[in-house]
Order: C-alpha cells, then structure tokens, then sequence
C-alpha cells in the first residue's frame, strides 16, 4: 500500500483508474478519477485519488510523479502490471485510446485503510471504466455505499470506452451518485441503453460551427434525473458548449471558448474537478460552471492531463 493522505476527514476522491496516458511524446501520468482530485487539490481542498498499482516500476513511477504535484493519494499495491493507456492524437487534439486489461486499477480492493477513507469523504468522482472488473466495481460500489448518507456529492463522470459498460453497470452507478456527467454522444448511448427515447447526436447538430439543438438532449437529461432522483446533470457537447441541469427546471449554460489546441486530454476531468470544488467552496452552479469552463479551456491548450493551473483561474 501506498499512502500520503494524512489529513483526516472531508476528502473529495477521484476513486478509480490510475495510469499513464503514453502519448506520442512520451508517458503522463492520468486516470479520469486522478485527474479530477489532482484539480480539486488546485482549489485548494483536501482532494484524494484512490486506486491501485502494480509492484513494477510504473507503479513506483506513479508515487514518484505524484508527490511533487501536491495530490495526496492511496494507492493499494496488488499482484497486477499497473495501468497504461497508448494514447493517438488526430489533428485537432481529440485523442483516440486502446486501454489495457487485467491491470492493478482493475483490481482494487476493498480494504480497511479505504473504508475508513468512504467514511471520512463529502465528495467523490467515479467512472465506467474501473468498473469493467468484479474486483474494483464491487469496491467502487462499497465505497459509495459507505460515504455518509447526507451531504455528500456523488459524481458519476461516465466516460464510456470502447465496451467496457452495460445497462446493469450504468443503472447502479446512477442509482449510487446525485450527479451525473457525459456528453452529447454519451447521453445518446445511455438513453438508448435506459429504454428512453432515441436520439442522435448527428441529428442535434449539422456541423462543427452550428448551434445545438437542445431540446431532444434537455427531455432526455430531465427525464434521466428524475428518473434517477438526480440532484444535477452536466452536459458537455464539445465546440457548442456545455450545459448543467438542476432543481426546479434551471439550467446553465457555457459556451466553448476557442483556444489553440494541444490535446484534449483530461480537460473533462478537469471540468469536473473544477465544478466541484468550486461547488464546496460556496459559488452558485453559474459560477462553478464559469469557472469550470474556463479552467477546461486552459488545459487543452496543454500537453497532458495534469498541468500547473494559472492562480486566476481558480480564484
């Protein structure tokens, strides 16, 4: 085990993969769930990525690149090779994944060390992805059941890769979170997968530069948070912008500024570390969303999931 999470209490976990991202100029340190608590530590809160390693030096490579970014982390050490993903970037950024299997964040298991952690966290972050294995999902799900039972928030940041997902997957992370993120291709699949009605995201918008068509996509998140008893939604839809869903009808709505890009990778998880830890610190959903926005932008411009973040754009 490895472990530097000495604060005790009120942790915001990224909880699931952690791996290296091997782009073409070389490997960077990522996982939807790390990168998320590496930008809610960026605010200033007690952000914590809990996953596994393998006993390899990838694995040592990990605690060592960690340390230095100041994200506190718990890291069970188990008989597998640690995650890697090969990472190829099109022309525009968008970046194009072939993900290993039977690696160590397949394998997290459940411990003491991380129930006492579920007990002692207001917030977590977790995917599809580390869910694809018996051994993390039922880990991922325990520790969702344990967190304390009111005043916690609970985001599901679907990232569906490849086929590494299911109805059952979908239905039980959602009835487990109070906030669920994805984007326009994604609300596509999970509302076909729920039984919802069909949608397309070729028929929402025509082209790069032409204005969404929301109202297909605005039914079927309301329909997906009542269903689910929902707190928030958050839509991302690339260039057209990005929207959050919540009580009494309400919604916000950010545009996509336009940056020169470096590569998309992680700037989602970046939103969603972002949003939330703005969320905790007491800013409205309009300005969490503005914030969150504005620091996704920022790390497209980057190379990798993990970039020093400018001071104002979290303050």
């Amino acid at each position: 085990m490895a472990s530097n999470c000495d604060i005790k209490g009120d942790y915001i976990v990224g909880l699931g993969e952690i791996l290296f991202d091997c782009l073409p100029d070389g490997k960077k340190l990522g996982g939807a769930p790390a990168n998320f608590a590496y930008h809610v530590s960026n605010f200033g809160l007690n952000g914590l990525a809990v996953s596994a390693i393998g006993k390899d030096e990838d694995g040592l490579r990990i605690k060592e690149e960690l340390k230095p970014r100041g994200l506190k982390f718990h890291l069970e050490e188990v008989d597998y090779p640690t995650g890697t993903v090969q990472v190829s970037l099109s022309g525009n950024g968008i970046p194009q994944y072939d993900i290993c299997q039977g690696v160590a964040y397949d394998n997290i298991p459940w411990t003491p060390e991380i129930e006492q952690i579920a007990k002692q966290t207001r917030g977590v972050c977790f995917g599809s992805l580390a869910q694809r294995n018996a051994v993390s999902r039922k880990t991922i799900q325990r520790f969702l059941d344990t967190m304390p039972p009111v005043g916690t928030i609970k985001v599901f940041d679907i990232n569906l890769r490849q086929n590494w997902y299911s109805r059952e997957l979908i239905e039980e992370s959602l009835r487990r979170c109070n906030v669920l993120k994805l984007n326009d291709e994604e609300i596509c699949t999970v509302s076909n997968l729920l039984g919802l009605k069909k949608i397309s995201a070729r028929n929402a918008a025509s082209a790069d530069d032409a204005p969404l068509q929301l109202v297909d996509f605005e039914d079927q998140c309301r329909a997906i948070m009542k269903k689910y008893d929902l707190q928030m939604l958050i839509l991302t839809c690339g260039v057209h912008g990005s929207y959050v869903f919540y009580e009494d009808g309400k919604s916000s709505f950010q545009p996509t500024p336009k940056v020169e890009v470096a590569d998309t990778v992680g700037a989602g998880d970046s939103f969603t570390g972002a949003f939330v830890a703005s969320i905790f610190k007491g800013d409205s959903v309009e300005d969490a969303h503005r914030k969150a926005v504005a620091v996704s932008a920022f790390v497209c411009t980057q190379n990798g999931a993990m970039p020093a973040v400018p001071a104002e754009l979290i303050g």
